[in-house]
């Protein structure tokens, strides 16, 4: 069963598709987020071009599982395993992109958090209203939230539990582009596409330098840079990249994605 939870299609394009599926609601339950986990990974072991992560057409994905709620022991439980999949997600070295269509909510907001990207069709609606049920986010919506659109309007969506649709998700940051439903999910196939054609290893390097860099000081995310830097001249994409520029100028190179 826990297969079926999370579909996990390679294309011919070099984008990796991940698709959540689990009845209606598409609710985040432990063995949905041990399944995810498990995809994640491979997708880190043996990197696609670029990922999307998707879920259903009026709900991208509802939340946690709430009858698995209890007390504080359980609490741990289901947090760690939010925790263990969705910085799995996070660490893909390749670009994500969350495609959300309706709602992503709590958890569901979470994940789409975890994404290095969100394309939102107009009838999406993101949010944190754990608050509402008297409790707090637990699948990194306080850390991945308040570092993408600052803690003001972090707080503003986690301490009243608040909805915001996709103009408002744009305008502060949350989403990154928003487009027609009907042409959502194949505007974020598009753009991993095109991410995919690109050097993708030095992508997955940049991103490294980006989310690690955010975690400690300006001057360790520096020195993590200059690391990076020299580790991605052991490419072959760089090799090829540079000999395009100076033969033909920039632009022109066609990489191979190591």
């Amino acid at each position: 069963m826990a297969d079926e939870l999370v579909h996990l299609d390679r294309r011919d394009d070099g984008v990796a598709v991940v698709r959540l599926d689990n009845g209606k609601v598409n609710s985040l339950s432990r063995a949905l987020l041990e399944r995810l986990a498990v995809v994640a990974a491979e997708l880190t072991a043996d990197p696609p071009g670029a990922v999307v992560v998707t879920g259903g057409e009026r709900i991208f994905a509802a939340g946690a599982e709430i009858s698995e709620f209890g007390g504080p022991d359980e609490a741990r439980v289901v947090g760690g395993a939010f925790l263990a999949a969705l910085n799995g997600v996070a660490a893909i070295p390749r670009a994500t992109i969350a495609a959300v269509s309706g709602y992503a909510l709590g958890g569901g907001c979470e994940l789409a958090l975890a994404c290095d990207f969100r394309v939102a069709s107009e009838r999406a609606r993101f949010g944190q209203p754990e608050i509402l049920l008297g409790i707090i986010p637990g699948g990194g919506g306080t850390q991945r939230l308040a570092r993408l659109v600052g803690p003001a309007r972090a707080k503003d969506l986690i301490l009243s539990g608040r909805q915001v649709g996709a103009e408002e998700a744009l305008a502060m940051g949350l989403a990154d582009r928003v487009v027609p439903a009907e042409e959502m999910l194949e505007a974020a196939l598009a753009w991993a596409a095109e991410l995919a054609r690109g050097a993708v290893a030095a992508q997955g390097l940049a991103k490294r330098a980006v989310d690690e860099g955010l975690e400690g000081t300006l001057d360790a995310g520096l020195r993590l840079e200059q690391d990076l830097f020299a580790e991605v001249f052991t490419t072959e994409d760089a090799a090829i990249g540079v000999a395009s520029f100076l033969e033909n100028g920039p632009g022109k190179a066609t990489f191979v994605g190591r």
